[in-house]
């Protein structure tokens, strides 16, 4: 008897799987996949194409008013869905292809601002804030960062499978050395316990998981900063410990901007963009800011230096004459 063939949305998990996607990307471009799916009447997209992508993205430019940045991401659910899965190629118009993102300005915190939003925040969320601001970080990757990753000896952070897949080395503040230290203490503690009740195996990269059967639960190999509860991996169903979710931080980071009285609008990753302003004020050439940042190209990274700008073009005012 002939096996069954798979469901369209579980040939597509499967793909995103075998190219090693994260799980969140999974779950969004398979949310993109529905809606497009269903704005369409439950057509099935082998018998769509160009036309359908073109009134979808319309509808949510149009009707939806999403952003650029929304758009982009349910296009490349669509182009993934079509060329890698479906294994069509599909030919865009520019005007779809290259829906461009409008120019913004990142917030900054001037040295001040960041230390007194800091000074409001306690325990691990203060330290996961002070390695966005004193390593330029991104959240998910400060989130991600396991005991291996940090170079005590050389004062450095191995930033692995950064955006675009790709590592880097940052640097390592001293101050921030001291209390990794002690709050690994309470981590290993809390690994050993999860081995001697039968757990305490973390998920792995890639593969590597199929390639050294035991290494999930060695111990450079743990988050630096776990969850507080164990819980069952979505992919396959095993109990881990996996890390922090990225709302603990989200939420303390707001609250101390509050309680600091900071009139700007503040995230996580206004720490990783003062990181950056901070570096360029004090002198440092933009090439190893781009590195530290892990930009791919220093085109993003020159738009810290319009930040520092002092009004347009940096264009002494007549009133100050």
């Amino acid at each position: 008897m002939s096996e069954k063939p798979k469901k369209l949305l579980d040939q597509v998990r499967d793909a995103l799987r075998t190219k090693h996607y994260s799980y969140r990307t999974e779950q969004t471009y398979l949310d993109w996949i529905k809606r497009y799916i269903l704005f369409h009447n439950k057509r099935h997209p082998e018998r769509m194409g160009e036309d359908e992508i073109r009134a979808f993205l319309t509808y949510l430019a149009v009707e939806r008013k999403f952003a650029a940045s929304t758009q982009n991401q349910a296009l490349s659910a669509l182009l993934f869905l079509y060329r890698v899965v479906l294994q069509r190629e599909i030919t865009l118009h520019p005007d779809i292809s290259n829906i461009s993102r409008p120019k913004r300005l990142p917030t900054v915190l001037s040295h001040q601002e960041a230390m007194s939003i800091i000074s409001q925040m306690h325990g691990v969320p203060r330290l996961m804030t002070k390695i966005l601001y004193g390593s330029g970080l991104r959240l998910t990757e400060c989130l991600r960062l396991r005991v291996k990753d940090i170079d005590f000896e050389n004062h450095q952070i191995i930033v692995r499978g950064g955006k675009g897949d790709n590592d880097r080395v940052t640097i390592l503040p001293d101050s921030v050395a001291a209390e990794i230290e002690y709050v690994l203490q309470d981590v290993k503690a809390l690994h050993d316990k999860d081995l001697r009740e039968g757990y305490g195996e973390t998920v792995l990269p890639n593969a590597l998981g199929v390639k050294y059967p035991n290494a999930g639960k060695e111990w450079g190999w743990q988050y630096i900063f776990p969850a507080s509860q164990r819980s069952t991996d979505p992919v396959l169903g095993v109990i881990r410990r996996h890390h922090l979710d990225e709302s603990v931080l989200q939420k303390a980071i707001h609250q101390a901007a509050q309680l600091a009285k900071i009139n700007k609008p503040v995230s996580p990753h206004t720490f990783r963009h003062s990181f950056a302003t901070q570096l360029l004020q004090n002198g440092y050439d933009i090439r190893t800011i781009q590195e530290l940042l892990g930009h791919k190209d220093v085109k993003t990274t020159m738009i810290y230096t319009h930040v520092l700008q002092r009004g347009g073009m940096a264009v002494k005012s007549p009133l100050e004459s």
